[in-house]
């Protein structure tokens, strides 16, 4: 397994491997790779002849306050990870050699991006899309990964593709949860007892809401009464947005369609801010 930190490199790297007729597959990543990231690599070498993991926290998609200092990284445990699963390279650049100090091109999506988490984190998705287009360019992958877990990402991302016609594959791996039902997540470590004991009620509440839809009520907003109702009765949850979405353009939906609607919820659990999803 190689390990590359010179942007120019891996852009070297990467033309020499699709001249010699690879398939390339990309897993985007910040680090602190649990098993959601591992189920995304698995999917890569599926797909690629080679797989590229990249380990980057990118400080362009945390607004001010939030936690880009304290974000985790585990530099070892990622490396071992990456061995163990059939990683071909992971690239590994420091925040300076993304962003030089006169750093000033930006990407913006201004539809998809606009509502949920747009709303909450008017900067965050700016940062994603910038950073993923600099990654789709220096490595050119066939196949890109992303988890379903960040589903307003994943659609900003394939609008991003489409528009821009950027020839990568996004492929959306389905959510992996902890026994408990709480979705894979690195900041899901900030979480104490006690909080994390409030946090399962996220999955929980969205469960509920598929019931409901597999029984028949297609009406949305009697789906997302329930989702706040049970969210509601749990102390440390703070309610950011609970939402019931088309899963491509992620706007509100008054009806439920089968694989093309999904309920989204972002909340604050004390300090700690989590998102989930479910798709009908």
């Amino acid at each position: 397994m190689q390990v590359i930190e010179s942007v120019k490199e891996m852009q070297t790297v990467a033309m020499q491997l699709r001249f010699g007729g690879h398939l390339i597959g990309l897993v985007p990543t910040m680090g602190n790779l649990h098993d959601g990231h591992v189920s995304l690599i698995k999917q890569a070498n599926e797909k690629s002849d080679k797989v590229i993991v990249t380990i980057f926290v990118n400080p362009k998609q945390f607004g001010p306050n939030e936690d880009f200092e304290e974000y985790p990284r585990t530099w070892q445990d990622d490396l071992k990870k990456c061995e163990d699963n059939g990683v071909d390279i992971i690239f590994h650049p420091s925040v300076q050699a993304m962003f030089p100090k006169d750093f000033s091109s930006y990407l913006n999506e201004e539809a998809v991006s606009s509502v949920m988490c747009g709303i909450s984190r008017p900067t965050h998705f700016k940062g994603v899309t910038t950073v993923c287009l600099k990654l789709f360019n220096l490595v050119r992958p066939d196949f890109s990964f992303f988890g379903q877990k960040d589903a307003q990402q994943c659609a900003v991302i394939k609008k991003m593709v489409r528009d821009l016609n950027i020839p990568t594959e996004i492929k959306v791996g389905e959510t992996i949860r902890e026994p408990d039902g709480l979705a894979l997540s690195s900041r899901n470590q900030y979480l104490s007892k006690l909080q994390r004991e409030d946090a399962t009620s996220i999955s929980k509440a969205l469960n509920k809401a598929k019931e409901l839809a597999d029984s028949g009520i297609g009406n949305t907003d009697r789906i997302i009464a329930e989702i706040i109702h049970l969210l509601s009765q749990k102390r440390r949850i703070r309610i950011i947005y609970v939402k019931v979405v088309d899963k491509d353009t992620m706007q509100a939906v008054k009806t439920i369609s089968q694989n093309q609607t999904i309920a989204c919820v972002a909340v604050w659990v004390d300090d700690v801010r989590l998102i989930d999803n479910i798709v009908f």
